[in-house]
């Protein structure tokens, strides 16, 4: 019945926030109502704040293990979505506020109910900024004034040490689906990525008078989109390989040669070894496309998230509860792994995270049109159903197949990646 009791309260945060997006490491109108709904909920919290806009509080500090709940704060820039902010152009088309208030009826349950002082780990909430990897020349800024390091929330909380006590996560995610029963996925591992620059360099020469002098800069970077259509043949289905090259900066005339274009774009792969495989054979394209017009190319290599694996055994407690559950009819437990990806997988570096998927959306992911069909589902029977999964955790979890490891751990893989 709890969890029916809030529903109300729920779909108006979820709406709330739903019609005030903000992008990563701005979300001041979220962490606000987030801080101002635990107050309420608990006069006695005590919340640590992190990154800006990040919040961590626990239900308790006195168990031997620790689960980290976390929910993440940002939207997407997606300007022409039907509720994008005019302003900024951010979006909820990725179902980031269904986390928060995912998280937020939890921890009411919690409290509500006393129930965490039965549990023999602790649980810790954990809402955090910025997982959309987007808006990099403002986070480029705030590096550089040495407010961040990572542009993507969960390494800068890492790196923070917010997540040095915590032994395992879990984590929850829209579906860009839409179903005709109440739904939810397990198992569904994510691509990593690398952002590449690519910076071409000729010579300016009036266009019509002297071409012949000029070496076009933008021509290169033709050639180079070419390149990557043709070595899409050469790359494996397994590893679901993605690239997408796009125009990012230049500044261009009809009469002048163009003399310094940009090319960027992700790389993702399923491992981190054909990752960077694949990366020096973008290297190569660019290099050679720049070589046959007599330009130059200057490349730029910047880690973005690492594939991300789900863990096998906590995901056995998802399906545990899922069998008992009789709200929730179906189950996609089959896809294995898709080519999204999310700064989960670097956390789940340190210790194991899984994420569990749920429906209740219409509309394309990061599209112009999703948005929540399924009230009912998202913000009442999906909430009732993780508090399940931690009922069968309680008591049952085997500490030997939960593995730890540090930050600076993380931090030389991502060099040995980049150099």
């Amino acid at each position: 019945m709890f969890f029916k009791e809030q529903f109300d309260e729920m779909q108006k945060i979820a709406n709330q926030i739903f019609n005030n997006p903000e992008l990563g490491y701005k979300e001041w109108k979220t962490k606000q109502l987030v801080e101002d709904f635990l107050k309420s909920k608990n006069n006695q919290i005590e919340l640590d704040y992190f990154s800006t806009t990040g919040i961590k509080t626990y239900l308790s500090k006195d168990k031997p293990i620790t689960m980290a709940f976390i929910a993440e704060l940002d939207a997407v820039y997606a300007p022409t979505h039907f509720c994008a902010d005019k302003e900024t152009g951010a979006a909820h088309n990725c179902g980031h506020f269904t986390q928060i208030t995912t998280a937020l009826s939890l921890y009411t349950y919690f409290i509500e109910t006393a129930a965490y002082k039965n549990y023999d780990f602790n649980i810790a909430f954990v809402f955090i900024p910025a997982e959309e990897y987007l808006d990099l020349d403002y986070r480029e800024t705030l590096r550089q004034e040495g407010t961040i390091t990572y542009y993507g929330g969960k390494p800068e909380a890492m790196k923070l040490g917010v997540f040095d006590d915590i032994d395992f996560g879990v984590c929850v995610h829209s579906i860009g689906e839409t179903f005709d029963e109440p739904t939810i996925e397990i198992g569904c591992d994510l691509a990593g990525f690398l952002y590449k620059r690519y910076h071409f360099e000729g010579k300016a020469t009036h266009a019509g008078f002297d071409p012949f002098s000029g070496v076009n800069a933008y021509s290169m970077s033709t050639m180079f989109n070419v390149a990557l259509g043709l070595l899409r043949q050469q790359v494996r289905d397994d590893q679901l390989v993605r690239f997408n090259p796009i125009l990012m900066n230049s500044n261009m005339s009809t009469n002048v040669i163009p003399n310094r274009v940009t090319v960027g774009t992700d790389l993702r792969t399923k491992s981190i070894e054909y990752m960077q495989e694949t990366a020096k054979k973008l290297d190569l394209a660019a290099e050679h496309s720049a070589a046959a017009l007599s330009g130059n190319v200057k490349t730029e290599t910047q880690m973005g998230y690492l594939p991300f694996v789900q863990d096998t055994y906590l995901n056995s407690f998802v399906k545990h509860a899922f069998d008992k559950n009789e709200e929730i009819t179906g189950l996609i437990d089959d896809r294995g792994g898709i080519a999204a990806a999310g700064d989960i997988g670097d956390l789940a570096f340190m210790f194991p995270c899984i994420q569990i998927s749920y429906g209740g959306f219409t509309g394309a992911i990061h599209g112009d049109d999703f948005r929540m069909i399924d009230d009912r589902f998202v913000l009442e029977q999906f909430p009732r159903f993780v508090s399940q999964v931690f009922e069968e955790m309680n008591g049952q979890l085997d500490t030997t197949k939960l593995y730890k490891r540090s930050y600076n751990e993380y931090e030389k893989l991502i060099q040995s990646i980049t150099d």
